[in-house]
């Protein structure tokens, strides 16, 4: 098969990668927008390949428009970092929307999951909208929460109460820093519990957008005990595992 396309549309982002010959000839990620048809027609333009896989919140209005076929998120994500890393057994995907934890088997084929996708805690979502209640940009606040080891104890994991508490520390003069910090120890404490519901083995990949975030990759690692494996571009895994699929 000359060429292989997978899409994994996502909640905040859509990601594209193309697979020839076995290896990632092409890859881009954009913004989902309020158009995520189009933003993938756009992202497609151009290209024939010979199957079409899709993944993700939007495979199957992709599937009623143009893909050839539709995989899971889990099972996509177990192949993508099952590339990345043969030597994979745990993954933690953090999302704009969900969290995914994963315990993968010699090949990438899936062996259990959990999945926390009822509510925005401790996602990508969560992380942006704290972000914003500390008047930061969304990569600033990673570094931010970094320069310091205290940490302020946030009481909360549901979204709006969150921001709310996060409103109260502002306006009774507790460092941002501290802030910061103490968002990114809860939502490394909700990602290990999810790892512990599947069990937790050596490698341990984080990938999703949220993997690009140093102080929870450092929280985690320093939870762990362990180094956490990060693909090099953590937002196309699943669109790679999508394509890989076909393969």
């Amino acid at each position: 098969m000359n060429s292989v396309v997978g899409l994994d549309i996502g909640s905040r982002t859509i990601a594209m990668v193309e697979v020839r010959g076995g290896e990632i000839a092409f890859q881009e990620v954009r913004d989902t927008t309020h158009e995520p048809l189009q933003q993938c027609l756009e992202l497609l333009q151009g290209r024939e390949p010979e199957l079409l896989v899709a993944t993700g919140y939007g495979r199957h209005l992709a599937r009623a428009n143009f893909a050839h076929e539709v995989v899971t998120e889990i099972k996509a994500f177990a192949l993508g970092c099952h590339f990345f890393f043969p030597e994979c057994r745990t993954i933690l995907d953090i999302g704009g929307q969900d969290t995914k934890a994963i315990s993968v088997g010699p090949g990438g084929g899936v062996e259990d999951f959990q999945m926390n996708d009822r509510c925005a805690a401790g996602t990508g979502k969560f992380l942006e909208i704290m972000a914003m209640a500390l008047g930061l940009r969304l990569h600033e606040f990673g570094e931010l929460a970094m320069r310091t080891p205290s940490s302020q104890k946030i009481s909360s994991m549901c979204t709006v109460f969150a921001e709310s508490e996060v409103t109260g520390l502002i306006a009774r003069n507790v460092p941002r820093e501290e802030i910061a910090r103490g968002l990114h120890e809860a939502v490394c404490d909700r990602s290990m519990a999810l790892l512990k519901r599947v069990g937790i083995r050596r490698e341990v990949v984080f990938a999703g957008g949220v993997a690009k975030n140093p102080c929870l990759r450092a929280l985690l690692e320093e939870r762990l005990g362990m180094r956490v494996l990060v693909p090099p571009e953590p937002q196309v895994v699943g669109a790679l595992g999508a394509a890989l699929s076909a393969l």
